[in-house]
């Protein structure tokens, strides 16, 4: 359960904990690191300086759709009640973002352009797992393994002369209820300024402000047992068979010490603690866990143009974020280490990484834009990974656009994610895999000071498949995602 329930939320395209889709221009072409348009607030800072003078405002509104699907293979999960002899159970999570906003802004004068940006940069939604995921189930049908200690436990019952005992013992079915839901919100703020240094130069100087919120409630309850009496077969609830069963032991072990027989009492009062120890050990496990932090980093880029080529570069670094815990978590919790990062009043590094843009466009005419970009983000260097575990992100992106006439914009792109994928991070807590992202959508000028962005945006997964020779597990993981947007920017 602990290992299931850590970070589960929406993300877009983009590095660890980074959303790029910003705004809608680019949904319709992801390309947009070198294009001069009011979106640059976030993709190309440096050239919204090139916007004529003046108050620049977008409005975006995105509704995004993720499905998350791991496919888990595992011995034990043959003996499970509900769905007997299927080694490989399927794990299906949702996770939806019904509206996502984002504005920006600039106002430009002279060589000035004095910019502000408001987006989800992180998160966005949540994700369900109405079955829990597989990673739970391990745990649980680990139970099936009690069934030797158990079996023991009414032998030793038997041979102490108790009545009954030598027709009870514990099948190898197991049955369960669980659940997992993660939410995870980063609200991005940015404030910063560019400057044209002459007719074909500008440069940019920012910073980013982080607030991130999240929840992560799940759990793992009413673990059941197979219980055969004679021909007789039921599934009982694990912990309180286990209590009832430590609580026959030590009763019968009352009545062997007062009847003088100090090495029977002795066996059962041993036995009686196991089963005790098996009871705590399928309790109901709960994880109520609310985190809020924030953090600040600065942004920089350039810009240049000369002819119908215009080039451009942004780095943002990375911001250092610490969330800081409030949880109502089951005592049963306290005692699991995994379980650890979530204890109340604890404080858990979730940075965001470094990232490097590069883009460049090129004009043909006035009508015809060709655009590529390349990003890469420095997830090794934040703090909860090492090399061991993954190697930064790339993409790669390219794109059109063409201006029909001067009231219609058709435009489409398409995007390569690369993660630096080790099996030492991929699990069912929280996975990426390597993807194709494409975009198109149309611009509508209804005014020379109104334009309409519409688009939709999709992305399509890699399967990454990994087998652990040590526990004897497999998985596969997989994703879908689409996200569709509409926006308005508007001249002052």
């Amino acid at each position: 359960m602990a290992a299931a329930i850590a970070s589960n939320s929406v993300s877009f395209a983009g590095g660890l904990l980074t959303n790029t889709n910003q705004n809608v221009p680019f949904l319709r072409n992801p390309a947009r690191d070198a294009a001069i348009g009011i979106d640059g607030v976030y993709s190309n800072p440096a050239g919204v300086a090139f916007l004529d003078n003046g108050f620049h405002l977008s409005l975006n509104i995105q509704n995004a759709r993720q499905t998350r699907t791991i496919k888990t293979g595992f011995p034990l999960f043959n003996y499970n009640a509900l769905n007997p002899g299927q080694t490989v159970h399927k794990f299906k999570g949702t996770a939806d973002a019904p509206v996502i906003p984002s504005i920006q802004a600039a106002y430009n004068k002279g060589d000035w352009s004095f910019q502000f940006g408001f987006a989800i940069t992180g998160g966005g939604g949540k994700c369900e797992f109405a079955n829990g995921l597989g990673s739970f189930e391990q745990v649980v049908s680990a139970v099936t393994t009690y069934a030797p200690a158990i079996n023991g436990l009414y032998e030793t019952l038997a041979a102490s002369g108790i009545p009954g005992m030598a027709d009870h013992k514990m099948g190898n079915k197991y049955a369960y209820d669980s659940y997992m839901r993660g939410r995870q919100y980063y609200y991005g703020f940015t404030f910063g300024a560019a400057r044209k240094l002459n007719d074909n130069l500008s440069v940019y100087g920012g910073l980013r402000m982080l607030y991130g919120s999240s929840n992560y409630y799940g759990y793992v309850k009413d673990i059941k047992v197979e219980h055969i009496q004679g021909t007789q077969s039921e599934m009982v609830n694990a912990s309180q068979h286990f209590t009832e069963l430590a609580a026959q032991l030590n009763y019968y072990a009352g009545a062997m010490e007062q009847s003088g027989n100090h090495a029977a009492a002795q066996q059962l009062t041993a036995a009686a603690a196991k089963a005790t120890e098996l009871s705590v050990g399928t309790q109901d496990i709960e994880l109520n866990c609310d985190q809020t932090g924030w953090g600040i980093a600065p942004i920089i880029g350039v810009d240049y143009k000369t002819g119908g080529l215009n080039l451009a570069a942004k780095y943002e670094f990375k911001t250092r974020m610490r969330l800081k815990n409030k949880s109502a978590n089951s005592a049963s919790a306290d005692g699991i280490g995994m379980l650890s990062r979530f204890a109340d009043g604890k404080k858990v590094a979730e940075d965001t990484p470094a990232m490097l843009t590069v883009g460049a466009q090129y004009s043909f005419g006035n009508s015809v834009r060709l655009n590529a970009g390349y990003h890469h983000y420095f997830d090794v260097d934040t703090k909860q990974y090492t090399k061991d575990m993954l190697g930064d992100t790339n993409e790669y992106l390219l794109g059109a656009e063409w201006d029909i006439n001067k009231t219609l914009t058709v435009s489409a792109g398409g995007q390569r994610t690369q993660y630096g994928l080790k099996d030492a991070v991929m699990n069912d807590i929280s996975f990426n895999v390597n993807s194709y992202s494409f975009g198109l959508g149309v611009a509508v000028n209804v005014t020379d000071k109104v334009k309409i962005n519409a688009a939709y945006f999709q992305t399509l997964y890699d399967d990454y498949d990994m087998t652990n020779e040590t526990t004897m597990t497999t998985n596969s993981f997989t994703r879908t995602n689409r996200v569709l947007g509409v926006g308005v920017d508007l001249k002052f």
